[in-house]
């Protein structure tokens, strides 16, 4: 969640960071405070693996983050506070609903033809249209990654009738559309379960990126850029939403995972008509991401930086999902997760399963990116599609309608070339 805050210092932070990763995180196994009641792991060679998998992919974060320059360290806690009295005097604290505006409908779309990992696919692309409020710390920043300004969404649309969609919202450092396609079991999804399938690229990654990697700049210590990329998130897809709806989806389920869980959920708390939620091996909370994840020298540094972590999360509270009442009823909401995840630790499932009224949650004995080998995953997904009725309207296709200033789609044939 935050870079390391300092100059000429990276190398020396780095290499104290990594034994960390291989020592203190290896004595024991994630549990939430106070002794919470969460699911144990079975501990085995197979779990080891599966948990290592986590670990490095984590060592390899540390190893390539990017660092906060000193002389930027003034200007993200400035913003801080003026955002949180911004943030306060217009009530968005206590009523952070109210934060996000509602976004206007989408007219005109781009089409284009791609193919990726053995897909055919339909890109779609159109202007974001979104902006922090007038007055928010970081605004014209914010307005200046111009490559962000585009929204994007690859789809996996059937012949004929319209059908229903599952919106697929990925992961943090995802993007590429064959990672996409490949962890939602997009074929799948798309051939066995025959629904239509829409995967937007969140902002700051793949087509949208604004530094070295698809996901700089979302959760490197920015926070106003966190609370802006996130606010965005949310808008994206909230209008990819209502254009599925007035193109004559019969249904739309979300399906989100780790920070696209995270996403899936704030959806769910201004979206009342979702027939179906699933929240996968979701993050819930930044801070308590970055307090789980983060060595705790480079904590302890940015503490000493002035960096609040009390003030931090109040500023963040405004794209919290727990900090909002989901709007889709609980039969609609469901989880996943794994009990020995270790880049979203299980505590973040649990609290959002509280906070969410303790809907159907699939406990998996596994890591976070051992969801995609999972069968209990696979399981979960569907008894979700099938128990809210989203594979039920398959038989109920309304027409679909042309959109506005667009041209009618050649339907892209989906044939991978290694079965999901």
């Amino acid at each position: 969640m935050i870079r390391t805050v300092g100059d000429g210092v990276g190398m020396a932070v780095r290499s104290l960071a990594l034994p960390w990763f291989f020592g203190m995180r290896w004595m024991s196994a994630p549990e939430g405070p106070g002794g919470s009641k969460l699911p144990r792991p079975d501990f085995s060679l197979r779990l080891a693996a599966k948990v290592a998998a986590d670990e490095f992919f984590l060592a390899t974060e540390v190893v390539s983050m990017n660092l906060i320059a000193a002389r930027e360290r003034g200007r993200i806690q400035q913003e801080i506070s003026e955002a949180r009295d911004l943030y306060r005097e217009r009530g968005w604290l206590a009523r952070p609903s109210l934060y996000h505006r509602t976004p206007p409908p989408l007219r005109r779309v781009r089409r284009q033809q791609e193919r990726a990992g053995g897909f055919a696919y339909e890109q779609l692309s159109f202007e974001s249209g979104f902006v922090p409020h007038p007055g928010e710390p970081g605004r014209q920043r914010w307005i200046g990654y111009r490559p962000n300004r585009t929204a994007h969404a690859r789809l996996l649309r059937h012949e004929g009738a319209e059908r229903p969609w599952v919106v697929c919202i990925p992961g943090y450092r995802m993007g590429n559309a064959t990672v996409d396609l490949t962890g939602f079991r997009a074929g799948w999804l798309h051939e066995e379960l025959g629904l239509n399938v829409a995967i937007p690229v969140l902002p700051f990654h793949g087509p949208r990126r604004v530094g070295r990697r698809g996901g700089d700049g979302f959760l490197t210590g920015d926070f106003l850029d966190t609370v802006h990329a996130q606010t965005q998130a949310v808008w994206d897809t909230r209008r990819l939403i209502h254009w599925l709806r007035d193109e004559g989806a019969p249904a739309v389920a979300l399906y989100g995972l780790s920070l696209g869980g995270y996403t899936a959920a704030l959806v769910a708390a201004l979206e009342a008509g979702l027939d179906c939620v699933v929240a996968g091996i979701p993050a819930s909370c930044f801070v308590g991401l970055a307090r789980a994840n983060a060595p705790g020298l480079l904590l302890r540094a940015a503490e000493r930086f002035g960096f609040d972590w009390n003030e931090v999360g109040e500023l963040l509270r405004v794209v919290s999902p727990l900090a909002m009442p989901a709007r889709v009823p609980w039969e609609r909401r469901f989880m996943f997760a794994g009990v020995a995840d270790r880049l979203a630790p299980p505590q973040q499932a649990h609290d959002l399963w509280v906070h969410w009224g303790r809907p159907r949650v699939q406990w998996y004995q596994g890591s976070h990116v051992s969801f995609f080998v999972e069968p209990d995953v696979q399981r979960l997904v569907r008894e979700a599609l099938d128990r809210t009725g989203v594979l039920a309207a398959r038989s109920r296709h309304r027409p679909r309608r042309a959109t506005v200033g667009s041209q009618a789609p050649r339907r892209p044939s989906l044939r991978p070339r290694q079965a999901l």
